[in-house]
This record gives C-alpha cells, structure tokens and sequence, in this order.
C-alpha cells in the first residue's frame, strides 16, 4: 500500500506546486492546485495509518447421528481412569496418553453391529 501512495502522492503534490505556480492569475488553475496538494497530503495520511488487526473466531459444532451416549474412558494397557487431558486429536484422528502407565495409542472405532 505504502509503495503505491507515497509515489502517487508526490506526483499529486507536484502537479498541485505546478498548478499552483504556474496559475497566472486564474481562479480556477489555484483552485485544482490546491485540490491536488490536499489529496497529496490525505494519500500520505491514510498510507501512515495502521489497520487494526482483525480477529476471527471459528466455531465448530458437531452434528452426531443416532444416539450418543456418553461413557468413561480407560486405558487398555493398565485400566486406570483417563480425562480429558489424556485425550489429543491430531489430524482428525482421536490419540489416548495414558498418565498412569504412559501408554500411547489411537482410538478406533468399533462397529455397532
């Protein structure tokens, strides 16, 4: 943004000195002159201003089909009670840490049938 208003802006600005000087007594050669110094002049200003940065909040909701019903999860390896911070998900996959016994594994999903 900057590499194109500050150029922009001193050829407004000189075009502006040249309308300017070179007015001659017309009303109207002052007139554009001084219209081209002060969009000059905003060029520089709103190329000196900085954006405010943007914030995105994503939220994903999980729509699950048939019933669900909620049940406690443990290891496989020793049987000890996991929570929530012994289950990751990385790359869709769901992965168990085990704090107990340190077991590290993928959950799979088993068939309902």
């Amino acid at each position: 943004m900057k590499l194109i208003a500050y150029p922009l802006a001193a050829l407004l600005g000189a075009l502006g000195l040249l309308f300017v000087v070179g007015a001659q007594g017309q009303l109207l050669r002052v007139v554009v002159g001084v219209i081209l110094l002060i969009a000059a002049v905003a060029m520089i200003l709103l190329a000196l201003l900085k954006p405010k940065p943007s914030e995105t909040t994503i939220v994903q909701k999980i729509d699950l089909s048939g019933d669900v019903s909620l049940r406690n999860l443990t290891c496989r390896s020793c049987g000890g009670a996991l929570g929530k911070e012994s289950v990751t998900v990385k790359a869709g996959a769901v992965f168990i840490n085990c704090q107990y016994c340190g077991a590290a594994y993928q959950i799979e999903e088993e068939p309902k049938w």
